[in-house]
């Protein structure tokens, strides 16, 4: 399959192409045709000429169909995702529903007015006015994807920014970009204006810099490692910057917590979407009295987790993105195992394919645990009490989200107060949400600036104040 970048809805066409191949067998799943810094340029100007303003009717019909034709061909768009990053179908089939309530989410937002009115006369300094508010549509945006989710984390940059009327260019990942430029051909489809996407690929220094660095640009928007959203920072200029970065989440097993509900949340969340998810569960912080059964249970849960061909609908557990990434995953997992650590199922890797795996007696200090592990990886760590457990979630450079398994109030009231992150869940993985609802971390995990629908909604949008007499 060969597919091409899109400059303002018009496929370019590309002198330089990249080959995309599965990570399981490394079989070529497709081909992109390359943009150039030439396209860049065209792509800001076509954009910032701009055209007639989308009314909110017309943004949400373009969102509603699109969610219409990803409905009727979500096992199409299940299948190609899985082909090009290796998530096994329980995952890409999951995705894609995620991405229909994005869809939803956005639509049902591009109708809803937030303005507000204030009375001028409620201070002896005021007047007999009336304040009100009104949100405009930024003049231009850029938006960069992740691997991880080739369709949900592109859907959670294009959809705000259609239901607010920002015109945006998106840089997809260069590891999974066909689910993304499909996505793209799907909201043409759907009637989205030409000026309002363009969507490129391309090598950094002709495409992903100068969309960063361009004061033409009013914000950038990134989903990535930290490493890469400090330098956008650093390069970005007097515009704004959304950064989700990376994650480091603790699942933490209090004393008083149903096991059963404990070792299900540790295994779904160290092993769903191959570990690859910033709110993964990355540690597990379990009460040493439910250490030694705890970890029994887990071991036995996770040899339920069938790895292997992600097109196999028997398969939960795919490939990381690359072979190269297997091999770091067991690099770390050898150097804890050095440091003391013992493996007590999984740990083997064939290519891009490592399996679940349990690891308990992890020293506090081991890169596994100190630096994000982005992959089938579920580290236990016994904690003496919840002070011990906060202050260990709390010891590394992230903070994004947390899940705290307890049926103690207070004890739950104690962590959501104490964990330093952008979300904690209670008897729940430390990635649970619902798409229009606030998402974002702090320290090496985010800025604090959050996303999910109606948050990135108002990053794509500016406030106007304006009174009248009244």
């Amino acid at each position: 399959m060969e597919l091409h970048c899109f400059l303002a809805g018009r496929k370019i066409a590309a002198a330089q192409f990249l080959e995309v191949r599965s990570p399981y067998d490394r079989r070529l799943v497709g081909r992109v045709g390359l943009a150039n810094r030439a396209h860049v340029e065209s792509a800001i100007t076509i954009a910032r000429a701009g055209g007639e303003p989308l009314t909110r009717h017309a943004r949400f019909q373009i969102l509603e169909r699109t969610r219409v034709l990803l409905e009727q061909r979500r096992e199409e768009f299940a299948q190609f995702m899985s082909a090009e990053s290796g998530l096994c179908l329980r995952e890409t089939r999951y995705e894609t529903g995620r991405t229909l309530d994005v869809l939803t989410s956005a639509a049902h937002e591009a109708l809803r007015d937030d303005g507000q009115m204030f009375a001028g006369d409620v201070s002896a300094q005021g007047k007999s006015r009336r304040i009100f508010t009104l949100r405009e549509p930024l003049a231009l945006a850029v938006a960069i994807t992740p691997f991880n989710h080739p369709l949900n984390q592109v859907a959670h940059k294009l959809a705000p920014a259609i239901a607010a009327g920002t015109p945006l260019i998106l840089k997809p990942s260069e590891k999974t970009p066909l689910t993304a430029l499909r996505f793209a051909e799907l909201l043409y489809e759907a009637g989205l204006p030409g000026r309002m996407l363009s969507v490129l690929l391309g090598p950094t220094a002709e495409v992903a810099a100068p969309l960063v660095s361009d004061p033409r640009v009013e914000l950038v928007t990134f989903t990535g490692s930290a490493a890469v959203g400090k330098s956008i920072a650093a390069n970005a200029g007097y515009k704004r910057v959304v950064l989700e970065l990376g994650g480091n989440d603790p699942l933490i097993v209090l004393a008083d917590a149903d096991l059963d509900l404990a070792v299900t949340l540790a295994a779904e969340g160290s092993y769903r979407n191959s570990g690859q998810r910033c709110t993964a569960v990355k540690r597990i912080l379990v009460a040493e009295s439910l250490l030694e059964e705890f970890t029994r249970r887990l071991v036995a849960r996770t040899q339920e987790y069938r790895s292997g061909d992600p097109a196999d609908p028997e398969t939960r557990v795919g490939t990381v993105i690359d072979e190269a990434s297997a091999i770091h995953l067991e690099k770390v997992l050898h150097l804890a195992v050095q440091a003391g650590a013992r493996v007590l199922t999984g740990g083997t890797r064939r290519g891009a394919l490592l399996a679940p795996t349990v690891v308990d007696r992890v020293p506090r200090d081991a890169e596994m645990v100190v630096c994000e592990s982005f992959g089938p990886l579920a580290p236990i760590m016994g904690v003496r009490d919840l002070d011990d457990a906060i202050a260990l979630a709390n010891s590394t450079a992230y903070g994004l989200s947390a899940g705290v398994v307890t049926n103690n109030l207070q004890q739950a009231l104690q962590a959501v107060r104490q964990l330093r992150g952008g979300t904690v869940n209670i008897n729940e993985v430390p990635g649970y949400r619902v798409e229009s609802s606030p998402f974002g971390g702090i320290k090496d995990s985010g800025l604090g600036i959050k996303e999910g629908v109606i948050e990135s909604i108002k990053t794509m949008t500016t406030v106007k104040t304006f009174s009248l007499p009244w």
